[in-house]
């Protein structure tokens, strides 16, 4: 087991899925249209759909497709949440968990990398995309149940508009034409996602996974 194993290993979700419904049913009520959060927790959903596909996979060429857009989802995200949202805890006192988010990521992009030289069919590749998933998971259970409602909290509105415009340009330049949306278009508390790019999969009003 490589150090990066270890250190991913060591943040392998202690909390349950219910404990995880529940911070996304909480960050979903923070939430406001088309806000920085609603667009994370959409792209959040997204990369548990891909971590999904990747694992159900039937053939070598589907899950080589899988893997790439997994991988996608995985860097553009992380690259605007390190671009804008990271620096903004820095700014709201929360240092501590700016550092721990940047850590988190960091080893995940190595993993992913890795993936890559596994054989794609193997049991191998699928216990090392779930100790993957597992750690992400855990990384999401962390900013929906506390950094980013500390963020909603912390920043003036005039701040939140700014991470929301932001974000959004960040995500967009890196995923270029794949950039997939499905964002918040009522009031947090309905939950509504509409799909903004034709290819996406929008989801039934009132469902948060």
């Amino acid at each position: 087991m490589s150090i990066l194993d270890r250190v991913i290993g060591a943040v392998t979700p202690p909390e349950s899925e219910a404990a995880r419904a529940k911070a996304r049913q909480q960050a979903l009520l923070a939430t406001s249209a088309g806000d920085w959060l609603s667009m994370i927790i959409a792209h959040h959903i997204q990369i548990e759909r891909a971590f999904l596909a990747a694992k159900l996979a039937g053939d070598e060429r589907a899950r080589g497709a899988a893997q790439r857009r997994l991988t996608l989802l995985l860097t553009g995200h992380s690259l605007a949440e390190e671009a804008v949202l990271y620096p903004a805890l820095v700014r709201a006192d929360e240092k501590g968990h700016s550092t721990t988010a940047y850590a988190e990521q960091s080893a995940t992009k190595v993993q992913l990398s890795l993936l890559q030289d596994i054989v794609p069919m193997s049991q191998d590749y699928l216990d090392k995309l779930e100790h993957l998933r597992a750690a992400v998971a855990h990384h999401v259970y962390e900013e929906e149940s506390k950094w980013f409602l500390e963020l909603k909290r912390k920043l003036p509105a005039a701040d939140q508009d700014k991470l929301s415009q932001r974000y959004q340009e960040q995500f967009a330049r890196y995923m270029g034409d794949d950039a997939v949306e499905l964002v918040v278009t009522e009031n947090a508390a309905g939950q509504r996602f509409q799909q903004v790019h034709p290819s996406a999969t929008a989801l039934p009003s009132g469902s948060g996974n």
